[in-house]
């Protein structure tokens, strides 16, 4: 039929894509795009003590959990990756990421490089893809339009960002955001021949 895509069956294994860029490249704002276009793909929900956002909702972006609760569940071992971001506690669950590709969907994991670093030498599976934003003054105009966080903390981000980009060579694929739309169709089209591809 005209205008409809045949894209590959569901596996019995999914593949993880793990996605890394600095805070205000857009990767959230890409990753909500891929997810409502592509089927068998999941996000992988993270674990933070940091706050809920406005129109945030516990579960869906993030499962919001007290300093202490998190502390216990990484001595237990429960996260294949953790880190403290500008003061607060993320990570993810190898139980949730485990149970979603053996149910044979691929899973989105954002995070950022130094998770990205955990996972790569704890797990042999992952394709690895960094999002860049067009200039660091883009970055700094994206980081005050969110509203979100003082000129203080802005400062802290972009000086993270910095260090973070150096890190884009480790990666699989990088994908420039400045055209949403662009950037969307080149990580489903990372996503899509890694389905159709024989190696695994």
């Amino acid at each position: 039929m005209k205008g409809k895509r045949t894209l590959p069956e569901k596996k019995d294994r999914g593949s993880l894509f793990i996605v890394s860029a600095p805070s205000g490249a857009g990767k959230t704002t890409l990753c909500k795009k891929v997810l409502s276009a592509l089927p068998y793909l999941k996000f992988s929900v993270s674990y933070t003590t940091r706050q809920p956002r406005k129109g945030e909702v516990n579960d869906r972006e993030y499962t919001f959990i007290r300093r202490d609760e998190f502390t216990r569940m990484a001595k237990k071992g429960d996260f294949i990756e953790w880190a403290e971001i500008h003061g607060e506690l993320y990570g993810t669950s190898k139980k949730r990421i485990e149970e979603l590709l053996a149910a044979g969907n691929d899973v989105l994991l954002d995070i950022d490089v130094q998770g990205a670093s955990q996972v790569r030498k704890k797990s042999r599976e992952g394709v690895y893809i960094f999002i860049l934003p067009p200039s660091l003054g883009e970055l700094r105009t994206r980081l005050e339009k969110r509203m979100t966080d003082s000129q203080a903390n802005i400062k802290k981000r972009l000086k993270t960002a910095l260090s973070e980009i150096k890190e884009y060579t480790a990666y699989d694929y990088v994908i420039m955001n400045d055209i949403l739309n662009d950037a969307v169709r080149v990580l489903e089209a990372i996503i899509i021949a890694r389905r159709a591809s024989i190696k695994k």
